[in-house]
């Protein structure tokens, strides 16, 4: 399935999107602004927003860090819709959200909420795939890309699933764990991508664990997108936004010579 655009237009153009995250709220309010706008500047092609939430179960020590900061200064789920808003007129902007902050707004007025923001696609990493039927097609109903996700364990029968029910990308996690930066790309990980690329057309984002741009670089060439969150959210804590955003040009140059991972190549 294709939302027709939104986050799907980022792929197919030639070259492997760049998704860079930031946590909403961190390192300030302001600071976050500035952060997607570091990104924007770098060359990103989707900017993927975190909003903060008390528990979130998919994520590292930064990521848990980060949020822990972000909730301090007083970020919520409409400081985030409005920093998405600020950036969706340039960029597909998709959310990485936990279902409970979704819940606690309601569902649909949540979607409504969202496309009006202008975000165009939704990480849920705690909607199991078996309980996402109805939430993804109220989220299609509202334009919002799913963006289910695939781990080095499914099975080819939920990889089929997850493929049916991705109207985005899928994000294809590279470990059986939680995010964080690593100096290598996990074993597993280019299999998982080739496992999603053969049976689904969505396009496969690879996630977790991308820490260098030599790991970006060699993840271009099986996968259609490259999530990058830890790292980036490490740089930006040590040496703010511009730091950031300097490190993200030199992943995207690591990657456009790295050659394209064409969608389904």
């Amino acid at each position: 399935m294709s939302d027709g655009g939104g986050v799907s237009s980022a792929f197919g153009e030639g070259r492997v999107a760049l998704i860079p995250y930031l946590t909403g709220g961190f390192p300030s309010l302001d600071g976050a602004k500035e952060v997607g706008e570091a990104y924007i500047e770098a060359g990103a092609d989707i900017v993927e927003i975190g909003v903060p939430f008390s528990d979130p179960l998919a994520d590292g020590p930064v990521i848990q860090g980060t949020t822990k900061k972000a909730l301090e200064n007083g970020t919520n789920l409409d400081h985030c819709l409005d920093l998405a808003s600020g950036f969706a007129d340039r960029v597909p902007v998709a959310f990485l959200i936990y279902y409970n902050v979704i819940f606690s707004r309601g569902v649909e007025r949540f979607l409504e909420e969202a496309a009006e923001a202008g975000v165009s696609g939704l990480v849920v990493p705690d909607l199991p795939m078996d309980e996402s039927g109805e939430f993804s097609r109220f989220a299609a109903k509202a334009g919002v890309s799913f963006c289910p996700l695939a781990a080095p364990t499914s099975t080819d029968a939920r990889i089929n699933e997850i493929g049916a029910a991705a109207t985005g990308f899928v994000y294809c996690v590279s470990v059986a764990g939680v995010t964080g930066a690593r100096d290598e790309l996990p074993p597993g990980a280019v299999e998982l991508l080739r496992r999603v690329k053969a049976k689904t057309s969505a396009p496969a984002a690879l996630g977790f664990g991308i820490g260098s741009p030599e790991t970006a670089a060699e993840a271009a060439r099986e996968a259609d997108g490259v999530i990058i969150g830890s790292k980036l959210m490490e740089i930006v804590d040590e040496g703010g936004p511009e730091a950031a955003g300097e490190w993200l040009a030199e992943v995207r140059n690591a990657m456009s010579s790295a050659g394209s991972g064409a969608i389904n190549s």
